[in-house]
């Protein structure tokens, strides 16, 4: 596993001198526009080892993308190597069906202490709900960034990440919040976590049990997303979605195509330059 490897994975060529917070962004930046939140393994037929030399292969060598436990945890090693501060939490994710956070940790965060001050960055929420930039741990603060305005809420040593919505504007639809209803008001829970450091070993089972559940999200739908300069690129199922941040004011643009089987694996290919090996079902 090789750093400079990595950067030509993720299309960074800037000189890199310290491990400071504007190299952080930087290299965070990269990775989410070029490695997508991507669970197609699983509906390939194909194991997801929770190994970090074979996330390396599959993410850096095979140009693969990942879900959070593969993209974070290859974040995770490309930031020691650089010389971050930087250890793995583990956070459980809000169901807005359930109307619920989980009950088990089923999601992996990083954070990174620079001069005193610590950050969560986190490249595999994916979707809509992708931090664009770290985010400071700090209560109470709003943090806009291009995808809106992220918050952490802290109660009792528990931390909430939470995201203002804007609304969305879709061309060949009424106006419509898209994918949450309007009466959800306009805070959308993430994910909840705790400052307690884990290590990718307490994830192994969490990988099995979302490969072999049935129930989960992940088994249900074949999910991949990629963010842009600009907005988002998410195909779920044979669905692509096309976002724009901040069209107009406070709204976002979203246009929507349903794509044939013969489609989407040439979306694949051209909008998220991932070629399988295996045949996906969609």
């Amino acid at each position: 596993m090789n750093i400079q490897e990595y950067f030509g994975r993720i299309s960074y060529n800037k000189p890199h001198k310290d491990a400071d917070l504007e190299t952080l962004t930087d290299v965070f930046q990269h990775h989410i526009q070029t490695i997508p939140f991507e669970n197609l393994s699983m509906h390939c037929g194909e194991t997801i080892e929770l190994d970090l030399q074979a996330t390396y292969n599959k993410i850096v060598r095979k140009r693969r993308g990942g879900w959070c436990l593969e993209t974070n945890h290859l974040l995770f090693w490309a930031l020691q190597e650089l010389g971050y501060d930087v250890c793995i939490l583990g956070g459980n994710s809000y169901e807005p069906a359930e109307g619920g956070y989980t009950a088990e940790i089923n999601h992996i965060l990083l954070k990174v202490v620079i001069k005193g001050d610590s950050y969560i960055v986190d490249a595999g929420f994916g979707g809509a709900y992708q931090m664009w930039q770290p985010v400071m741990l700090i209560s109470g603060k709003d943090q806009p960034q291009v995808p809106g305005i992220f918050r952490f809420m802290e109660d009792n040593g528990t931390w909430y990440f939470e995201k203002v919505k804007r609304k969305h504007y879709i061309p060949e639809q009424s106006d419509t919040d898209f994918p949450d209803t309007p009466e959800l008001g306009n805070i959308r829970k993430i994910y909840r976590f705790t400052l307690e450091p884990r290590h990718i070993d307490d994830f192994q089972e969490l990988n099995v049990y979302l490969q072999v559940s049935a129930d989960n999200i992940l088994q249900k739908k074949s999910i991949c997303s990629v963010q842009t300069t600009k907005g988002l690129l998410a195909l779920v199922g044979w669905t692509l979605s096309e976002m724009k941040y901040n069209y107009t004011e406070d709204t976002d643009l979203v246009n929507i195509t349903t794509l044939t089987d013969e489609e989407v694996e040439k979306t694949l290919k051209e909008k998220f330059n991932i070629v399988l090996e295996n045949k996906l079902v969609p």
